[in-house]
């Protein structure tokens, strides 16, 4: 599989739209699959299914997902404007139909919790849940929404307050093998696959060759 065709972006504009959707949401590569837990006004839990969530620092401790244009999908962009407050949780492959269903778009008052049969679980000092079933889960305050003026987007930040997943999942220098965990990853719009271990490496330097170190130490 070595020949490459140049497929233009005028031939792109083209396409039939989903075609079109299906193509440039692949291209980017596997995203980390995960479900995010707000809370509205009245108290009803949501839950939307996103997989464009980024590390962007460790001190600050930071995370940023792009929330899709308000009309499209208002729920979790309006409660964690509203409440300031979300959690996001791996999805992993025993609750993946589950999970794929809260894509759905639900109207106003009803809980993706109680349509789909994930738990909502509560811990102290959070105002949102968990999703109980999750194997590895962290809750974020509200730090900035930086609109996307080109498509209508939202880029949210939020600072990591504590996270949950089983400590035999943490090696000595604080790797989190999240293939142990089965937490899944999803390419284009509705495809989702497994991750494997393969190698990690040292710090890189230039004057020295990259070497392999143990995956979990």
């Amino acid at each position: 599989m070595t020949d490459h065709k140049t497929y233009t972006i005028a031939e792109m504009g083209g396409w039939e739209r989903f075609y079109r959707a299906n193509f440039l949401n692949s291209i980017s590569g596997f995203k980390p699959l995960n479900l995010i837990a707000t809370v509205d006004a009245q108290g009803v839990s949501n839950l939307g299914l996103f997989s464009n969530i980024v590390h962007l620092g460790a001190d600050p401790a930071l995370v940023g997902f792009v929330n899709r244009p308000r009309e499209a999908a208002p729920h979790t962009l309006g409660n964690i404007e509203l409440g300031g407050f979300y959690t996001i949780n791996h999805v992993h492959p025993e609750i993946l139909a589950r999970a794929h269903q809260c894509s759905a778009k639900y109207p106003d008052g009803v809980s993706e919790f109680a349509e789909t049969g994930l738990t909502e679980e509560w811990v102290d000092g959070l105002p949102v849940p968990y999703v109980r079933e999750s194997l590895i889960r962290y809750a974020l305050e509200l730090v900035q929404v930086n609109p996307i003026p080109m498509n209508g987007t939202f880029f949210v930040i939020g600072r990591v307050l504590q996270a949950q997943l089983d400590p035999s999942l943490v090696s000595a220098d604080g790797f989190i093998d999240i293939s142990r965990a089965d937490s899944l990853v999803s390419t284009g719009l509705d495809a989702y696959g497994r991750v494997s271990a393969l190698a990690r490496y040292r710090y890189a330097k230039p004057d020295k060759a990259s070497e392999q170190i143990p995956w979990v130490s």
